[in-house]
């Protein structure tokens, strides 16, 4: 079989795992697609956590004996070990599949390779590494998970050409197009939580729901990093804490916020996480750690500046959403995305690695890991703003 053909199928997996969207946590989400003679015999997909892996979602629906030369193509390497369901390479083997084709291997780095290696000590023929970038792309959250046992905390920010988030009345609204906001809606709907800063809930009263044409209204858990709880001295609370979905909400706060305000807040069904902090701003290692303990696998941070600003300040943003709009301020009294670095030589700065690109609409998205300088350089007369 000739590598596009290879590519094409695995293409044809890569679409079946995405129709689990957001849904498999903490699973990854898996593909599987049976071809023979260029016909698919049987195609699948990992659903939920719990539920069937894509290689028996698929094989199941085989009605007859598996030919000897049909391929099966799979996004991620089969498991060989017994968790809530039984070992897919068992299931293949049984099955009577002579041929695997695998995307990307297992990133848990107790188990990369052995599921390949199982397959081939059955005297299974199998080849890995077609589109290996997409299908390991298509797990961020998982693949950040189950090697570093962290979530992925993740930033978004939309600007101009030229890095504004604003102009300098504070306009903002919009400076992408629809179809990048779209998109954005896309990535809520992966993520298990959203989080916004306290200035985003005052001004903004964003809904942080996933909005899709012909999909439910979706509802991540929504964070508010609100270390004097402001957002909680108002006459009127935020929609954020008496809508439909008030219990999907956390208020991430200090220990120096005030104990009515935590009351007046839970009252209301808010869940408060109260965390240690040295000063009014949170800390971002407790937060983590505190995602962690709570099992919630990826948080997809909006921002604004100030948050973001400071995640990266203390090196607790692991990666970047970058939408940017083919429009220039040219104004140095609009909004910044990002302040608060003494950046004084090119190697100083914060670069993207692993990076992807893609156009929306008329605007264009740029996404990657962010690797962090030895000593990051904090703007001492920039950083007390950000606490």
């Amino acid at each position: 079989m000739k590598k596009q053909e290879k590519e094409k199928w695995m293409g044809r997996a890569l679409e079946l795992a995405r129709k689990a969207w957001g849904d498999t946590h903490p699973n990854p989400m898996v593909g599987a697609v049976l071809v023979h003679q260029g016909t698919v015999l049987a195609e699948g997909y990992h659903k939920r956590a719990g539920e069937d892996h894509a290689e028996v979602d698929a094989l199941r629906d085989v009605s007859r004996p598996v030919p000897d030369d049909a391929v099966l193509f799979v996004t991620l390497e089969p498991c060989s070990t017994a968790g809530r369901t039984g070992p897919c390479t068992e299931a293949i083997r049984e099955a009577g599949v002579k041929h695997v084709v695998v995307g990307a291997l297992d990133p848990n780095p107790d188990h990369s390779g052995n599921g390949v290696k199982v397959l081939k000590d059955r005297g299974i023929k199998v080849e890995n590494g077609v589109l290996e970038e997409e299908c390991e792309d298509l797990n961020l959250i998982f693949n950040h998970w189950i090697s570093r046992n962290q979530p992925l905390v993740a930033g978004k920010m939309a600007m101009t050409l030229d890095g504004k988030i604003a102009c300098r009345t504070g306009e903002s609204k919009w400076i992408t197009g629809e179809t990048a906001r779209q998109d954005v809606m896309r990535w809520r709907r992966l993520f298990p939580a959203v989080a916004v800063g306290t200035g985003t809930v005052l001004s903004d009263q964003p809904r942080l729901t996933s909005r899709i044409e012909g999909a439910d209204e979706w509802c991540p858990v929504r964070m508010v990093f609100d270390g004097l709880l402001r957002t909680a001295n108002q006459r009127e609370f935020p929609g954020l804490y008496t809508d439909e979905f008030r219990d999907r909400t956390i208020v991430v706060t200090t220990e120096l916020a005030g104990t009515g305000y935590v009351r007046r807040l839970e009252t209301e069904g808010i869940r408060v996480w109260v965390l240690s902090a040295e000063n009014s701003q949170v800390s971002y290692e407790s937060f983590r750690e505190r995602c962690r303990q709570e099992k919630i696998y990826g948080v997809y941070t909006e921002g604004g500046s100030q948050l973001l600003s400071g995640m990266i300040q203390h090196a607790a943003l692991d990666y970047l959403f970058a939408y940017q709009a083919p429009v220039l301020f040219g104004d140095d009294k609009s909004k910044p995305a990002l302040r608060g670095l003494r950046t004084e030589a090119i190697d100083q700065g914060v670069r993207l690695e692993n990076t992807r690109h893609a156009v929306v609409g008329e605007d264009r998205l740029l996404r990657g890991f962010l690797r962090y300088p030895p000593k990051l350089q904090v703007d001492e007369l920039l950083f007390g703003h950000f606490k």
